[in-house]
């Protein structure tokens, strides 16, 4: 393990010394690295999540381990620590009405097409993103993109390889499950895996939102950032959307979770549908 020989290497009991104060540091850290804001009922939930690491790498209590954290301002341990406490809830076209309107949307748009998936967890969204985007652009869809980023390393490798289990894709059309992915056979009956031609539409990268610089420079026809926004206090979600606004093409569009409403946080959108959120043209274009 690569925690160095400071870090007591005493035996794990089945329970951990965690305290209010920990807590209170382990709330400030994930805000300050992630900008999630972790409210007192989230109490269980980090207890749950932390102790594997403090299993894995034999720390006694969670003031070792946070101390041993904040002694150091990068490194493989703070990406586990931010994996660990990030919630990756998906299927394949959740909130379903999302994506006619983005079909229809591009089916307008100039080409070639860009959809950035912000929030892309283990790859069930970008991969529906790029479906979408086959059916509704045909032939052109080849020159069509769909970026998938996410903050939580671990998510994002398993999205990548495009392999998903049978129940996981049971809510997809037979036609859909025909076109867009291949049937394991053998050591992989039960399982199905995106075809080559959906996965080349998609790029999957890491990309935390509160960094100071992101790697999406481009201006894009829509963004998915679905059920993220409800992790963010206010003045986190003022900042993210703020830096949306110049990334979209004029008229894009944002797409939210069903409990998170853009327009009230930034008035650079404005409701075009349920969740989903337009551009103003006279924001988008620099106009007062």
């Amino acid at each position: 393990m690569y925690i160095e020989s400071h870090i007591s290497k005493a035996a794990v009991n089945s329970e951990f010394l965690f305290t209010d104060s920990d807590f209170s540091r382990i709330r400030t850290l994930i805000h300050r690295r992630a900008g999630i804001a972790l409210g007192e009922q989230k109490r269980q939930m980090v207890y749950s999540r932390l102790s594997r690491r403090l299993r894995e790498l034999q720390v006694p209590e969670f003031s070792t381990y946070l101390d041993w954290l904040e002694q150091r301002q990068d490194g493989e341990e703070w990406q586990l620590f931010i994996n660990s406490l990030t919630t990756n809830l998906t299927s394949f076209f959740r909130e379903a009405h999302h994506f006619p309107t983005l079909a229809d949307h591009v089916r307008k748009a100039q080409q070639p097409v860009t959809v950035w998936c912000a929030a892309a967890s283990t790859g069930e969204e970008p991969y529906s993103l790029a479906i979408t985007l086959m059916e509704a652009l045909g032939d052109k869809a080849a020159s069509a993109r769909v970026i998938a980023t996410d903050i939580d390393t671990a998510v994002l490798g398993k999205a990548a390889t495009g392999v998903f289990t049978t129940e996981q894709v049971r809510r997809l059309s037979p036609d859909r499950l025909r076109r867009f992915f291949n049937k394991g056979t053998g050591a992989n009956a039960g399982k199905v895996r995106i075809r080559p031609e959906v996965a080349a539409l998609v790029k999957f990268s890491r990309l935390n939102l509160l960094d100071s610089s992101w790697a999406v420079k481009e201006p894009v026809d829509a963004i998915f950032c679905r059920n993220v926004m409800i992790y963010f206090d206010k003045p986190t979600q003022k900042k993210v959307l703020d830096r949306f606004a110049p990334l979209l093409k004029p008229g894009g569009l944002l797409f939210a979770g069903h409990s998170e409403n853009a327009s009230l946080v930034n008035p650079a959108f404005r409701p075009l549908g349920q969740t989903v959120y337009e551009l103003a043209r006279a924001k988008a274009s620099g106009l007062p």
